[in-house]
């Protein structure tokens, strides 16, 4: 009946939480059925059961073709979209971004996934944070514990849709039937309210857990993120403090890795085994896939991330096809094993010029693991050999040769064909299948790394360029960059860094937007930007349907793409789309069926998009 009833709610894309077991068996669906809430919720066992569905969800984020992180990289400055074969994928943002258009789909883009998927996880969260007074539990610590964790799962969603979305609905409380009427909530009553609750959560949730669950330090880092964007840097200091304390950088060789040539300390951090291993101290939360352990899902980064090379176009200098998945006959160079050497990707998230060559100074980087110049953690295309069996076959003298680019290569195969990569991020061994694309690994949500980098921008918005550079240099010199001094530091140098440290781990476009509304905010003058200052009151433009401003000057997140991707306004185009952006895409467009749905209430369309003009005013949380 239950059930029955959520299906009518229209924020929701509801399945029922099953009431399942701790440890790995966590990751196994149940049965739908099985979900009795006043059973299940009756003590800490059920409840923490039911915060497992807001993990597995967590997970879903970064796992499989085309996963959500995907759009949330590619609405920044280090990446676009790659496929290039067709029309529809999010290149004309002018067009993918429309309330009505296809935003939940793996071939268009995943705006919606976080809409529907946020509220999703709210709705679990919820549940317990509902009936925690009905529950049994053994004293008030298990009692404020499970409180906590289910406040860490609600924050960690409405941090999202708030960065996202902007003003959005504000639940705080179990739906137990259908509800027509919903109304956009003030973003930063939404904040306050996630502080208060974090707060909470970083006192009373316990620093040791399995992992894969919310720990102390998770929610110490998600509580820095919303006092950051709150502009109360001194208690996001403090807490970054107290988390760098607890868990260190790993700074020496720490996994089996470490016996293997052309490898080094990064290969450590982002292998598998580094995130399996109890004695990283610097991996503060993951989303966990264990390999042959039912319920995992393959994280085909490699898939997403790593170039098309298998394609029909890739060829010889003198026209034959060049690359194979299936090896010769008898062949046993494990360099011509592209499949297993690389992995078999597809080119769908494309690196800019920025992330790919831009950031890696041949001063200050010169000797960083983490970037192009260090020839064992990226991969060119000119590491390639080929090795496809015709070659062999009929003693081509190119087979076993370094891949060439053709002087005449298209557009079309140029985007998605032929780019560097960071091979030691990426590369996830997939040996329970005949194409590696990425298989069953946990994956990270925070590090210490990304404390020291928060630390660092915190000191930075409070004028303390020296403060900045010593946190940035914690990371720097770990990764064998130079270090900063504090006339190097700027708001550039600090995103930099954190697409240094951080592709495909961070929610970039969330971080770009957070950064853009708080220079509106304080009015703080943007060095990068020649001292310009920013409005809260037009931070999505002027707004009108179809409207589709391209000015600089109107919010940092649109100055920051603009001015460093080589893809976004500057002409790029292939056979299918032009790369466009503009300035109201700082927010993405609140899906048309939840507006339209939303039949007794008003749920707000964002600014420059088609609906906003029967916005009304934001409530305000209490």
């Amino acid at each position: 009946m239950e059930r029955n009833l959520y299906k009518r709610i229209t924020l929701f894309s509801v399945a029922a939480v099953a009431a399942i077991g701790c440890s790995k068996e966590w990751l196994t669906p149940k049965p739908l059925s099985f979900y009795e809430p006043g059973i299940a919720l009756s003590d800490a066992n059920g409840m923490y059961s039911t915060l497992t569905a807001c993990e597995r969800n967590m997970r879903h984020e970064y796992f499989g073709d085309n996963p959500a992180a995907l759009t949330e990289i590619i609405q920044s400055e280090v990446a676009v979209e790659g496929t290039t074969d067709k029309a529809g994928p999010q290149m004309d943002m002018d067009i993918s971004l429309l309330p009505d258009a296809q935003l939940n789909s793996t071939d268009y883009t995943k705006v919606g996934w976080y809409w529907y998927e946020g509220y999703k996880g709210v709705k679990y969260a919820n549940s317990v944070i509902s009936r925690i007074d009905n529950a049994t539990f053994k004293d008030e610590n298990e009692k404020n514990a499970v409180l906590g964790a289910a406040y860490f799962q609600r924050a960690y969603r409405y941090f999202k849709l708030t960065h996202q979305f902007g003003n959005v609905p504000f639940l705080d409380k179990e739906i137990e039937e259908p509800k027509y009427d919903f109304y956009s909530y003030d973003r930063w009553s939404i904040l306050e309210r996630m502080k208060k609750d974090l707060e909470f959560a970083y006192q009373w949730v316990p620093e040791k857990v399995d992992r894969g669950r919310t720990s102390k330090s998770a929610c110490g880092v998600l509580l820095m993120k919303v006092c950051m964007a709150l502009t109360d840097f001194d208690r996001a200091i403090q807490v970054g403090k107290e988390i760098v304390a607890l868990h260190p950088l790993m700074k020496s060789r720490f996994t089996s890795n470490s016996t293997k040539p052309n490898t080094n300390l990064m290969f450590d951090l982002h292998s598998v085994e580094a995130k399996l291993f109890v004695a990283n101290t610097e991996g503060l939360m993951y989303v966990v896939s264990y390999p042959s352990i039912d319920g995992s899902d393959r994280i085909r980064t490699m898939r997403n991330a790593v170039p098309f090379w298998n394609s029909s176009n890739i060829k010889t200098p003198d026209g034959k096809a060049g690359t194979s998945v299936p090896l010769a006959a008898g062949e046993t160079d494990p360099a011509l094993d592209l499949n297993k050497s690389y992995g078999r990707g597809i080119g769908r998230l494309r690196p800019t010029w920025y992330y790919t060559n831009e950031i890696w100074r041949s001063d200050k980087e010169a000797n960083d693991m983490r970037g192009i110049l260090n020839k064992d953690s990226w991969r060119r295309m000119e590491d390639i050999k080929y090795n496809h069996p015709d070659l062999k076959k009929n003693n081509s003298v190119w087979y076993g040769k370094n891949l060439v680019k053709p002087a005449a290569m298209s557009v079309e195969d140029t985007i998605r064909l032929w780019f560097s990569w960071p091979h030691y991020k990426v590369f996830v061994p997939d040996p329970l299948q005949t194409q590696w694309e990425g298989g069953e690994t946990p994956w990270y949500i925070y590090r210490s790394a990304e404390v020291f980098l928060m630390l660092a921008e915190c000191y930075y918005w409070k004028d303390d360029l020296a403060q900045a550079a010593i946190n940035l240099n914690e990371v720097r010199t770990r990764a064998g960059a130079s270090p900063l001094t504090a006339a190097d530091v700027n708001i550039g140098e600090i995103l930099d860094e954190r697409a240094r440290e951080l592709y495909y781990e961070e929610n970039r476009h969330i971080e770009l937007v957070r950064i853009a509304y708080t220079y509106a905010k304080t009015k703080k003058p943007c060095e990068i930007f020649g001292g310009r200052v920013y409005q809260l009151d037009n931070i999505s433009g002027p707004g009108g349907i179809n409207s589709n401003v391209k000015q600089m000057g109107v919010n940092f997140w649109y100055d920051r793409v603009v001015s460093k991707s080589n893809f976004y306004n500057k002409g790029v185009k292939h056979r299918w789309a032009e790369y466009k952006v503009s300035v109201h895409h700082i927010l993405w467009p609140v899906p048309a069926n939840a507006i339209n749905t939303n039949i007794k209430g008003v749920i707000n369309q964002n600014i420059g998009y088609p609906g906003a003009e029967k916005n009304v005013p934001p409530l305000q949380v209490e």
